[in-house]
């Protein structure tokens, strides 16, 4: 793993998207595995400001996210299709047809897993996966569990995750269940950008860096990865 610590979060997200940005115009057809939340926004933030100043285009790339809500129409307020669009895709020059989401309102996850996965291997696998950690080590929708996961499947989420996100559902009930990308699939892009910000997240850094690797805290599963790049800010790496 490779550690860089930053002041802040809004320094992360000019380091991060100076990353980003830097590969897209080396590799202007890259593939980008992408993730939503509160984390990467300053990310994307940045990313959109250097394409507004003509400093980087994203025509040519392609996207994958990392997960979605079940039976959520993908134009809701709260659908990931539509954070992403809001917060990055509705402000840059890539094209549509290039985005790419798992399906939450299949009616057959395990078809809907093979079709992303063979989707992704398509365009010849993912270049760089942005990832966030959860408060127990959660990457994407991969929760604590006896094993990890491979291809993209259906969870039911945790009720923590619904307590925390149920505050943004204010016109109809938090989803309980999600499509995710599993540990197998993101284990497999070629390089991993992970963002972890606040003191909150301490505890899961300290482990995901230090403990040892078990699906009890998914996260350290990269410390197995080949090209890990981990971006905390002070208090996130207080406990290291």
């Amino acid at each position: 793993m490779d550690i860089r610590i930053f002041k802040n979060e809004a320094e992360i997200g000019q380091a991060v998207g100076k990353l980003f940005c830097d590969f897209v115009n080396e590799k202007p057809d890259c593939v980008l595995g992408l993730a939503t939340g509160a984390t990467p926004v300053p990310t994307y933030n940045f990313i959109a400001d250097q394409y507004a100043a003509g400093k980087v285009s994203f025509k040519d790339v392609s996207t994958f996210n990392l997960d979605e809500y079940c039976d959520l129409p993908k134009e809701h307020k709260n659908s990931y299709y539509s954070f992403m669009f809001e917060n990055l895709f509705s402000k840059l020059d890539i094209n549509a047809d290039n985005v790419n989401f798992l399906d939450g309102n299949t009616t057959d996850p395990e078809a809907e897993s093979a079709r992303y996965a063979e989707a992704i291997a398509a365009k010849g696998g993912i270049d760089i996966q942005l990832l966030g950690i959860g408060r127990n080590g959660h990457i994407a929708f991969n929760e604590p569990a006896d094993e990890f996961t491979g291809e993209s499947f259906k969870i039911a989420l945790t009720q923590s995750t619904i307590d925390a996100n149920s505050i943004y559902f204010d016109d109809i009930p938090m989803p309980r269940y999600a499509m995710t990308m599993g540990i197998g699939s993101i284990m497999k892009a070629r390089k991993i950008v992970l963002i972890a910000t606040g003191a909150s997240k301490a505890e899961a850094v300290k482990g995901m860096i230090k403990g040892e690797v078990t699906p009890q805290l998914p996260a350290s599963i990269l410390q197995q990865h080949q090209d890990a790049v981990i971006f905390l800010d002070e208090a996130a790496a207080s406990l290291l």
